[in-house]
């Protein structure tokens, strides 16, 4: 069986979102297409092999609010090497994302985590999940 994950997200602003995920992250637009107000009606957008889709929240969706740290909801995405993470994190903060997490070397991993400007939580690490793990002492 064949079985890959696609997140979708409702943003306020789905224009603005896709220049943030662009600029921020690197996301390339395969596919988009616009509603009849002018938003985005469904957006495609790629990062690697990352797939997600966005789209203009109409209907004004509620955001998982902030425990402590996190929200405990997020996207996380693999990258190669620990140079990536730190450029990805500083390229979002610049742009308005704050910082859940500084990059850091974690137990298992190398990761940050950032809140983007309309509150969805982005992490990239260099930990490849779903493989066996490796003694991490």
């Amino acid at each position: 069986m064949t079985t890959e994950v696609t997140p979708y997200f409702g943003y306020r602003d789905g224009q603005a979102a896709i220049e943030f995920l662009t600029k921020a992250f690197g996301f390339e637009t395969t596919m988009k297409f616009d509603d009849e107000k002018g938003g985005v009606a469904h957006a495609e957008l790629r990062l690697g092999d990352a797939v997600i889709i966005v789209f203009n929240d109409y209907d004004g969706y509620e955001r998982a609010p902030r425990k402590g740290d996190t929200s405990g909801q997020g996207v996380y995405l693999v990258v190669d090497s620990k140079q990536t993470v730190d450029r990805l994190h500083q390229q979002a903060t610049a742009l308005g994302a704050v910082t859940i997490w500084e990059p850091v070397q974690a137990e298992y991993n190398y990761r940050f985590r950032v809140q983007d400007p309309e509150g969805f939580e982005w992490s990239f690490g260099i930990h490849r999940p779903g493989e066996p793990q490796d003694d991490w002492s």
